[in-house]
């Protein structure tokens, strides 16, 4: 019952930090930029894949009931497949906002027009949509084993996999190949992308104008490490020993944990953030005194 409380405030937090990133990027017109349109697309995203993973979670934690249906299963694995490539479509979008914003600042307003970026949303969304479609029919036709003991928090490639009782070469391939445009592919076109914005932030003179611009790489990626990382621990090889032993661990971290650190490190890292974040904390205080001073 520890674990269900835990699990309950971490999930509350989770929903009231991201909605709060959404909402200031829709109310704030200070934060009307392409990279706080990208950051409240990827709050949205922490939203959609908790909410796919955590009621049922807490519905196995709570009473004697630890399983999942079987359409339930296949509907969870859909929705974490798909909200997860999109996830990592989102992060190399930011990668390239981040570069165009630092290494041609001059045609940044000309290249991130509101119509690209809902367009490379759209794109993102429609890798993680592909992803789902090609990989869920693929895992489900598995050989199972009798006892369909799962062991880990959710359904998840990786330990839908470890319940085979036949030859997984050809899943374990398809996987693999999956890990690699979807994981290693992206990351290379992170790694590359701040490759530039590194040369570039060396040119910088102003001191204040590069504090800034690593202030908010820093934070992009902290959160790229978090998602790949564990991303790649449990993918790239799933019956590996690390993934046997520690991959319930692991899914708890990525599901649960990492939602929540996402919008604190954007705000902890990012001053136009906190003070916007201040500015209307202080509005909503004094809409009320006012009201008590009415009343």
């Amino acid at each position: 019952m520890v674990l269900f409380w835990i699990v309950i405030f971490l999930y509350t937090m989770i929903i009231l930090s991201n909605v709060t990133i959404i909402l200031l990027s829709c109310m704030s017109p200070q934060l009307y930029t392409p990279m706080y349109f990208f950051l409240s697309n990827l709050s949205f995203l922490d939203l959609c894949f908790t909410t796919t993973v955590v009621p049922q979670m807490l519905f196995n934690l709570r009473g004697p009931d630890k399983s999942i249906t079987y359409t339930g299963c296949i509907i969870q694995l859909g929705m974490v497949l798909c909200v997860g490539a999109t996830q990592g479509g989102m992060l190399v979008v930011m990668a390239f906002d981040r570069y165009v914003a630092i290494c041609q600042p001059l045609r940044y307003t000309i290249i991130m027009h509101p119509q690209f970026c809902w367009k490379l949303v759209l794109m993102s969304w429609l890798s993680g949509l592909i992803e789902s479609v090609t990989q869920t029919p693929i895992t489900f036709q598995l050989p199972f084993c009798a006892h369909h003991c799962l062991d880990d928090f959710l359904c998840q490639v990786p330990s839908l996999i470890r319940l085979t009782c036949g030859d997984t070469s050809t899943p374990e391939w398809q996987m693999t190949i999956s890990a690699v445009f979807f994981t290693i592919l992206p990351m290379g076109l992170i790694l590359t992308s701040y490759g530039y914005i590194a040369q570039t932030l060396g040119k910088i003179q102003s001191e204040e104008g590069r504090q800034k611009a690593i202030a908010t790489c820093s934070s992009h990626l902290t959160v790229v490490f978090m998602f790949y990382g564990t991303v790649a621990m449990v993918y790239t090889d799933p019956k590996n020993q690390f993934a046997s032993r520690h991959g319930k661990f692991v899914s708890f971290f990525f599901t649960v944990v990492t939602p929540l650190l996402n919008p604190l490190i954007y705000t902890l890292r990012n001053k136009e953030v906190k003070s916007v974040l201040q500015r209307q904390l202080r509005k909503g205080i004094s809409i009320r005194k006012k009201k008590k001073l009415i009343f």
